[in-house]
């Protein structure tokens, strides 16, 4: 088939490399050149730098408007297939190839429709996470699904390494389904169940209350891990949790937000057991171990998180 690809970030990487081993990509959408690093140095996005390397040409906008909906029907391809684009596809582009348009989606349909579905599942807590290709509709994520399919996942995976499993797994999916399409197999079903969203996160996701059970703290670490990060305050100055893990069942019971030193890690505590942080980066400084912030501390005694 002669497909157009939409995709941005790394996670969409996979199933562009996988449908270019088995079809024809005509183009690739992606997002424009954005500054990157210190030196803020215009840098394509990682979808552009694969798709060049891949041979294939590359169309970059930020938005899905009549020039780009123009250049894309020029190209009269049979189906679009869109992996985190980052950008909205309306009519007439949605009915501009003739299968219209994939999306590959990080969640169970109808659960989590939005931008940050792996990051909102963690912070829920939910059990288990999955892939879902779906008919793009004008409405958000809410097309008959092709296929879907729970991906067994690391009980302490951050969300960026939750979307990379996903990533792989999704792109066996897709093309899956790209070639279902391709022989007249393919069906796609309504969803059915409860709805729920997953808008993109804000800096305030991050936010750490130490009052709440371990279950829910270190979820939520997983979910804004690395962005927009997991956050406390210590005597009124923002602490950075970086890294961060169950702690060992021997650990001591402490009081929300106490804080205890270990040689590599710092303590603290929640509802119920502590959480055992490893690496963290203070307010105006860089990364460092949490050992090593604990013993640059004056004080300890009074030292609490949440204050």
């Amino acid at each position: 088939m002669r497909l157009v690809f939409a995709g941005t970030p790394a996670v969409a990487i996979p199933t562009l490399q996988l449908l270019a081993a088995r079809h024809e990509i005509v183009a690739v959408v992606t997002r424009p050149d954005a500054p990157l690093g210190r030196k803020r140095i215009l840098t394509p996005s990682p979808v552009a730098a694969a798709a060049a390397e891949l041979g294939i040409a590359v169309i970059k906008t930020a938005r899905l408007d009549d020039d780009a909906t123009g250049r894309i029907a020029a190209l009269r391809a049979d189906l679009g297939v869109i992996v985190a684009y980052g950008g909205i596809v309306r009519e007439p582009l949605l009915s501009t190839p003739a299968h219209g348009w994939i999306n590959l989606h990080f969640s169970m349909l109808p659960q989590w429709r939005g931008a940050a579905p792996v990051q909102r599942a963690l912070i829920a807590g939910d059990a288990e996470l999955g892939v879902s290709v779906f008919q793009l509709v004008a409405q958000l994520d809410a097309g008959d699904v092709f296929a879907a399919r729970t991906v067994a996942m690391p009980a302490e995976a951050t969300a960026d390494a939750a979307l990379s499993i996903l990533a792989d797994d999704g792109a066996q999916l897709t093309a899956d389904v790209v070639d279902a399409i391709s022989d007249g197999s393919a069906v796609a079903v309504p969803q059915v169940g409860e709805v729920s969203l997953a808008p993109k996160l804000v800096l305030e996701d991050g936010l750490i209350d130490w009052a709440e059970s371990f279950a829910d703290i270190f979820g939520r670490y997983r979910g804004v891990t690395p962005e927009p990060g997991a956050h406390t305050t210590v005597d009124g100055s923002r602490l950075k949790i970086l890294a961060a893990s169950p702690a060992a069942d021997d650990a001591p019971k402490l009081a929300p937000g106490e804080i205890v030193g270990t040689k590599a890690s710092v303590l603290i505590g929640t509802a119920t057991v502590p959480l055992d942080v490893t690496r963290v980066q203070p307010a105006g400084k860089g990364a460092m171990s949490a050992g090593d912030w604990w013993r640059g501390q004056r004080e300890h005694e009074n030292l609490k998180a949440g204050s």
